[in-house]
């Protein structure tokens, strides 16, 4: 009988080590809004040691197996700048206009900037698995150069219309430029200049790198619905150039 009670308890352990070691750990988001900005800039800081720019300045991640891409520099090797809020711009060389046109990224300005551009914008969730930070899961909120091919005039995370946020339907938080415009991405932008007048059939030339921690885009607010999933606490990619820049037309400045 002590015999049988020992084989029961022994395969009773055994199950429960078993089940343990299938069990998938999930992630589970920090309450400790610092620890969240850790694991972003931890993330970020990653991102760009495995990443570079080719030849067309498309992001690019290192293959372990590919020698070809053995000379070229991380993103971490590029002079990333990283602002207070924690953005983190790179400017290509050789990429940029000259003298190119002044980006008032701010759309409460009346000679703010409307842009045209090649553009391709990811997010991104950092998380801490087992101790290691890192961008677990990632998403396309647009992309010109792999998608149509074709620029785009001010999208909506960069300028929303005036006719849309004065919408009386919306809710208080969608009355918010905040809803809709990743403020990281308008402040990083400050940093580069556009072209003014790059036909859209041209090859594109990728003028640089935007990284976004989530407490620079939308952090835990609510936001407009881009992808049919949430962006809180993601981060952001922008990889860019700016084919034409212009002073917004009165008509579609803010308050007008």
């Amino acid at each position: 009988m002590k015999k049988i009670f020992l084989y029961i308890l022994a395969g009773s352990l055994c199950f429960s080590a078993c089940k343990k070691d299938d069990e998938v750990e999930t992630f589970t988001e920090p309450e400790d809004i610092s620890v969240r900005n850790s694991y972003d800039d931890q993330a970020i800081q990653k991102f760009m040691d495995e990443n570079y720019l080719d030849t067309q300045g498309n992001i690019k991640a290192f293959s372990s197996t590919d020698t070809i891409d053995d000379h070229y520099k991380k993103l971490s090797e590029l002079n990333p700048v990283t602002l207070p809020s924690g953005v983190i711009y790179i400017v290509r060389d050789g990429a940029q206009p000259s003298p190119g046109v002044t980006l008032e990224t701010n759309s409460s300005a009346t000679n703010a900037t409307q842009i045209r551009t090649m553009i391709r914008a990811n997010y991104y969730l950092a998380t801490d698995t087992d101790g290691k930070v890192s961008f677990a899961s990632s998403g396309t909120l647009l992309n010109t150069i792999n998608g149509s091919g074709s620029p785009v005039t001010d999208p909506m995370f960069y300028y929303v219309k005036n006719s849309i946020v004065n919408n009386t339907n919306n809710s208080d938080a969608a009355k918010k430029r905040s809803y809709y415009e990743i403020e990281g991405l308008q402040e990083g932008l400050k940093y580069f200049k556009g072209f003014d007048n790059i036909a859209d059939g041209d090859p594109y030339n990728l003028q640089g790198v935007i990284l976004v921690p989530s407490r620079a885009a939308f952090a835990r607010d609510p936001h407009f619905n881009y992808t049919g999933y949430s962006l809180q606490n993601n981060c952001f990619v922008f990889n860019f150039q700016i084919y034409n820049a212009q002073t917004r037309p009165i008509g579609q400045q803010k308050n007008k």
